[in-house]
């Protein structure tokens, strides 16, 4: 069983993408909008916006969001069929267990997602690519919420494994 959801169109790397009339069909999701490039630049705006918002940076105990950034742009990329650079480095992905020393309330997923949302409008998608990208980081937003009390107090300060 999956940790995490499945992209709609999904396939064991992501799902074909839709490409141009006359042009090669990409062969996953990853290639279709860009690659490693694109995931980059998605990633850095989102962390952008978590640097900015207290409440959701103490989600985040490193100093330093940089090895955050690349542990979910390599997660990413390799759930949308790029490298498998995440799995190599750290093993299954196991969502639901890296993040449960973490309460994740259903404000703090709001707040998750409105960065998300500013970072996925950020960049240059084709339209049916930015509804599949911000379908599935809906559906995982959502399923990451592990308590409903809004005042959970501090974070438990650990590190996401």
């Amino acid at each position: 069983m999956s940790t995490s959801p499945a992209p709609a169109s999904a396939g064991s790397a992501g799902g074909p993408a839709t490409p141009e009339p006359g042009a090669a069909t990409p062969a996953t999701f990853y290639d279709a909008v860009g690659g490693h490039p694109t995931f980059e630049k998605l990633i850095r705006r989102f962390y952008q916006g978590v640097a900015g918002d207290p409440p959701l940076r103490a989600l985040y105990p490193e100093e330093d969001l940089g090895p955050a950034e690349d542990r979910f742009r390599m997660f990413l990329e390799q759930y949308w069929g790029g490298p498998t650079t995440y799995s190599d480095q750290r093993g299954h992905p196991r969502l639901r267990m890296r993040h449960a020393p973490f309460l994740i309330t259903p404000t703090q997923r709001d707040r998750w997602l409105r960065h998300m949302r500013d970072a996925i409008d950020s960049i240059d998608l084709a339209p049916e690519h930015e509804a599949e990208l911000w379908a599935y980081m809906e559906r995982v937003a959502h399923f990451m919420v592990n308590t409903l009390d809004e005042d959970p107090g501090p974070s438990q300060g650990l590190r996401i494994v």
